[in-house]
């Protein structure tokens, strides 16, 4: 007879670990003047949370993050008179609703994974 642990069954419902490091680098490498290479963790949770999470909650928490990093960026690019970097640029506002996205990620991972 062979018995799965309570760990391994779970596994199948988590969100994937690249996700959970990911929502934890954005706000760590906003806040830290590394803005532009953040694109790099909010597509990977994105794609991660989109194509892998079963949680509704954590899908629209991802695509909240990427939209919140988004319209910056897109500010940034479509200035003629921009910084010439996206840390240097970007509003402290959009700097605040960033992190508190990464942390509404943060939250409805941990919240998934309880369930």
């Amino acid at each position: 007879m062979t018995t799965v642990s309570t760990s391994l069954a779970r596994t199948g419902r988590c969100t994937p670990p690249a996700v959970t490091v990911s929502s934890w680098a954005v706000p760590v490498m906003v806040l830290g003047q590394f803005a532009l290479l953040a694109i790099v963790p909010v597509a990977i949770a994105l794609v991660g949370a989109l194509r892998h999470a079963r949680d509704r909650t954590v899908r629209w928490a991802a695509a909240l993050l990427a939209l919140t990093y988004a319209i910056p960026l897109v500010i940034w690019l479509a200035r003629p008179d921009g910084a010439p970097s996206l840390s240097k640029d970007i509003h402290p506002a959009f700097v605040g609703l960033i992190v508190a996205a990464s942390a509404a990620l943060i939250v409805a991972i941990l919240r998934a994974r309880r369930h």
